[in-house]
């Protein structure tokens, strides 16, 4: 634990290389680095490369986050850089109906993103909250209009009752 502190104040460290070496630690924390979700989420954002891709192993090995963590990562589903976007996004879908809370602001990143990998990944995390309100039916329901032939498919799936 005293170790994952560490790495967390690492990321905050001006110099990239010590960023670095912090995410690939939290990396080899494997589950225990869920504590680290939201700045590592955050991490992904880096103007360092290879920040970015230690963040991004990091993350595809923890597993769910923290219920916490829910309000801060909603906060980054919106934002700008699109790893950062897709991550959060995972997240939020990782936590399953905990993160119901998300729906609209996952809702409007499948309408308004023009990245098509955060799009495809807020109509997953849809599906895995269980998209109850008219908002976010009606978002899926436009993805599957869209014609591109994954994210139909992830709205269709997010819409199938038998998939939740």
């Amino acid at each position: 634990m005293v170790e994952i502190k560490k790495y967390l104040a690492d990321l905050a460290c001006r110099d990239a290389g010590v960023r670095a070496a912090a995410a690939e630690g939290l990396c080899c924390a494997g589950p225990d680095a869920a504590i680290a979700a939201v700045e590592l989420v955050q991490a992904c954002g880096d103007d360092d490369e290879s920040v970015q891709t230690w963040a991004a192993a990091a993350l595809e090995d923890m597993g769910a986050p923290s219920n916490e963590s829910i309000i801060r990562l909603q906060t980054l589903v919106a934002n700008q850089h699109p790893l950062v976007a897709y991550w959060a996004i995972t997240l939020l879908g990782r936590l399953g109906r905990d993160a119901v809370s998300c729906e609209l602001a996952l809702a409007n990143v499948l309408i308004a993103s023009s990245d098509p990998a955060v799009r495809e990944q807020a109509a997953w995390a849809l599906g895995k909250i269980g998209a109850a309100t008219g908002v976010a039916v009606a978002a899926l329901k436009q993805a599957q209009e869209s014609g591109t032939a994954r994210l139909v498919r992830l709205a269709r799936e997010a819409l199938d009752p038998t998939n939740q």
